[in-house]
């Protein structure tokens, strides 16, 4: 059965949040040096991503946006790499250089493609305002925007995904979960979702070991969104 809509993970399926990140750490290291690598900081900050998701997903926390766990993940690390933050704003570009990330090639044009045929919706763990500005920098546009605001939760959460479906009054095997992470399309598969799997193999960087293959039983599988695009129209 072919999905009635398209619900996309961003960051790393979308977007390219390592190289970004690095991008941005680069500039601020100019004025405030860190011993360490912009690279090795992303990967960091990337790290600290799903443990701070986990005291809201889990009800010890509140909701609180992508913007305030980046920002609190992002202190922590300039302790730990001994690099200083600068002043306010400096503090809040930097933290918002997840609001600037560049995507992959074959996402802009992938996307408008799938708008064709399928209601196509950011399911992201970012908040409303994060994904309207990617979309914007990166020229690409959505049918809608999910995620935490709408859902309350971050993912893999199991009602991150039936209250994504929800919203849209789709059941959520009329829905298709398109991610680059198998764990993400395991907990998608398990509220009964269609799931895509769309390889991103130098998303941890040239040594990335984890999400090199679809490790699930999966209903398509695609090396890009373009891709993607071609196998949904075959079926």
């Amino acid at each position: 059965m072919k999905p009635k809509a398209l619900l996309f993970d961003v960051f790393g399926t979308v977007v390219d949040w390592r190289s970004g990140i690095a991008r941005d750490l680069a500039i601020h290291f100019q004025t405030h040096p860190s011993n360490t690598d912009p690279e090795s900081v992303a990967d960091a900050w990337r790290a600290e991503y799903q443990p701070s998701m986990e005291p809201v997903r889990s009800g010890r926390r509140g909701y609180v946006d992508l913007d305030t766990l980046h920002a609190e993940n992002l202190v922590k690390l300039s302790k730990e790499f001994e690099f200083d933050l600068g002043d306010e704003n400096q503090t809040n570009w930097l933290t918002k250089a997840w609001h600037r990330l560049p995507c992959w090639p074959d996402s802009v044009s992938g996307i408008e493609r799938l708008k064709r045929e399928f209601i196509c919706a950011s399911q992201s763990n970012g908040h409303l305002a994060l994904a309207v500005n990617l979309a914007k920098y990166n020229g690409y546009s959505w049918d809608v925007i999910l995620g935490s605001e709408v859902v309350r939760t971050y993912k893999p959460a199991p009602e991150s995904y039936s209250r994504a479906c929800s919203a849209l009054q789709l059941k959520p095997a009329e829905c298709m979960m398109v991610a680059a992470h198998n764990s993400d399309l395991q907990a998608a598969q398990n509220a009964g979702m269609q799931t895509a799997f769309v390889r991103r193999p130098t998303e941890h960087g040239p040594n990335q070991q984890q999400d090199l293959r679809a490790t699930g039983q999966w209903s398509l599988e695609a090396d890009s969104i373009i891709e993607l695009a071609d196998r949904l129209a075959n079926l």
